[in-house]
């Protein structure tokens, strides 16, 4: 199992790498097929954010979903142990999941109406354009780029995408632990949104035009 370490706006100390591979131990027990685990380490500058100032986000990937989990704290040490935590509650879960394939559980419901709370409206640029980012040419790939002359960052990630069921992407966003999910609808091709509602309820936004070349089923 390879485990690679990153600092954003922050250097990581050779004494939290051996932490982190101390606590990332166990991994292996709980998903024997994982390759690799990502540990990215991000230093927050703001005082406001002090009490959370330290941010570690775990990625496991393996042979199947990719599995994340992340936490902040005061301390970097902290902040791996909650994310730790998190990781290995989901890790556990994909392991059930494996083991009781065959399980028929029904799922929370999803509603696929329409999102109906009125949002606060987003600010808006007048004058300002987004600076063109750089090519995004595989899976994993980030890159930021700012609104103009404005404090506003913009980060933009790529990911893979396997067309999937919505009780897949059910599952999938509760592995990374998100709030929303995107992915393409296995059923329709479309591109598609899974967000989480109250409680256990789910809503799905859907865009009309399928993704060309997407398979159906």
């Amino acid at each position: 199992m390879e485990i690679v370490v990153v600092g954003r706006h922050t250097e990581v100390a050779d004494r939290f790498r051996q932490h982190v591979e101390d606590k990332l131990a166990k991994v292996e027990l709980l998903s024997p097929s994982v390759q690799r685990v990502d540990v990215e380490v991000t230093h927050e500058n703001n005082p406001r954010l002090a009490d959370r100032s330290e941010r570690v986000e775990l990625t496991v990937r393996a042979k199947g979903p990719v599995i994340r989990a992340e936490a902040a704290a005061d301390d970097r040490f902290g902040a791996l142990d909650l994310a730790i935590d998190k990781l290995n509650e989901r890790l556990r879960r994909a392991r059930d999941r494996r083991k009781d394939h065959r399980n028929n559980s029904v799922l929370a419901p999803v509603d696929v109406r329409p999102y109906e709370e009125v949002a606060e409206p987003a600010p808006t640029a007048t004058k300002a354009e987004v600076s063109a980012p750089a090519a995004l040419a595989e899976a994993g790939d980030t890159v930021e780029t700012t609104l103009g002359d404005s404090p506003v960052v913009i980060r933009q990630k790529l990911h893979h995408a396997e067309p999937m069921t919505i009780d897949d992407a059910v599952y999938e966003m509760e592995m990374v632990g998100h709030d929303f999910y995107l992915f393409i609808d296995k059923e329709t091709a479309r591109p598609s949104v899974l967000y989480r509602r109250n409680g256990w309820t789910f809503g799905v936004i859907a865009l009309d035009s399928p993704c060309t070349g997407a398979p159906l089923g």
